[in-house]
């Protein structure tokens, strides 16, 4: 018989710290719950617990027994068919229990095909219900792994009309991007879509941003289909470098991304790069448009650093003072090859009494004077 349908998402939840919440409920305990809780020391079987499995998978002890047993190698089909033949009456509501969901997990994980096609039918219909419970979520993201691709487009088609309220849940999000790492790319197309037109705000939130970096990781393969993110992200790029979130989002693209994306990036930003590098979220941006440049990026980046304005100074000497900026150009020295890092040791050593009295050009002097010293000692070795 099929479970009852589970409460909905806005279904009131347990006060944090109450009995409920930690699973255990005001009901009385059975005669062996008693005999297990004060004879732990006790070996305990599985076939002991029969007619109380239910009972045991909500209980912390009962619970952790139960998952023992059922990930060991020496636990026979028959066991588990003895656990499931119980627990699976229960399913749904253990799905949302604090100790009974990691025994439904475990059932997906080390249970028989069967069981696993049979849980999967419990969660039928109840996706976006679980996906946004703590407990639920958990479940799963572990059927995501485990079930066949059938099973998993199914459950995945469930939040078709409801990606951006997952995306944007403590919970929903990482069920989202379970489905984008564990699913074929051509079989959620509609989480991405979900996307167009809303990649700013999402890649400005906590969670949103994870999500952007997983459909960028695992659909690289498929250009037509996050394109018109990696076009957002572009169009948006100064806004994203500068954000505690969106800036994760740039450097993604910066490191794992197509060259032509990274070119782009590059050449929107390279003209404030000493702005962004003062910036505390942009300033690892412009490490990696360093980093991940071309040589020509680079040369043209480090020209800009070391032009001399008319006040005698230049980019690179703000930069080596800056709480943020010396942290880049302590990056760009290691990064910089030979000719590259002459040029920059030429350019400061003048300025180097100077720089000795800010907290925050010490660490690059000592790297400055260090190398200086390595490169004399060189032709004698």
């Amino acid at each position: 018989q099929q479970p009852p349908p589970l409460q909905s998402p806005a279904a009131e939840k347990p006060k944090k710290g109450s009995r409920r919440e930690r699973g255990h409920e005001d009901v009385p305990r059975t005669r062996l719950m008693e005999e297990f809780r004060n004879k732990k020391a006790q070996r305990w079987e599985l076939q002991d617990l029969v007619g109380h499995m239910v009972e045991f998978s909500r209980d912390q002890e009962g619970s952790r027994l139960i998952q023992r047993k059922l990930e060991g190698l020496q636990c026979t089909d028959n066991e588990k068919d003895m656990v499931f033949s119980e627990v699976f009456k229960e399913a749904l509501g253990l799905m949302t229990d604090v100790f009974g969901n990691y025994v439904i997990q475990k059932l997906f994980e080390h249970g028989l095909p069967n069981h696993r096609k049979l849980l999967a039918t419990v969660v039928k219909g109840n996706v976006l219900a679980l996906t946004l419970q703590t407990y639920g979520c958990r479940v799963i993201q572990k059927a995501l792994e485990v079930i066949d691709e059938e099973d998993q487009t199914m459950v995945a088609s469930e939040l078709d009309g409801h990606v951006l309220r997952c995306v944007l849940d403590q919970n929903g999000n990482h069920v989202i991007q379970k489905c984008i790492e564990r699913i074929p790319p051509q079989n959620v197309t509609f989480i991405v879509q979900s996307f167009i037109g809303n990649v700013q705000n999402l890649a400005v939130h906590a969670y949103g941003c994870r999500v952007i970096q997983r459909i960028l990781e695992y659909c690289e393969d498929h250009y037509e289909v996050i394109s018109p993110i990696l076009d957002e992200i572009l169009d948006n790029v100064h806004i994203l470098a500068r954000d505690q979130y969106g800036n994760y989002v740039v450097q993604h693209v910066l490191i794992n991304g197509k060259e032509l994306y990274q070119c782009a990036i590059i050449e929107r930003l390279r003209n404030d790069s000493l702005e962004l590098a003062q910036h505390k979220f942009a300033s690892n941006v412009v490490e990696k448009m360093f980093h991940y440049g071309s040589h020509e990026d680079k040369t043209i980046i480090l020209a800009d650093l070391l032009r001399i304005n008319a006040d005698g100074t230049s980019a690179l000497h703000v930069m080596m003072k800056d709480q943020y900026a010396n942290y880049v150009v302590q990056k760009i020295i290691d990064l910089a090859d030979d000719a590259q890092r002459r040029q920059i040791i030429d350019h400061i050593k003048p300025h180097i009494a100077t720089l000795r009295r800010y907290t925050y050009g010490k660490h690059i002097i000592a790297r400055i004077e260090k190398l200086h010293t390595m490169n004399k000692a060189a032709p004698n070795q």
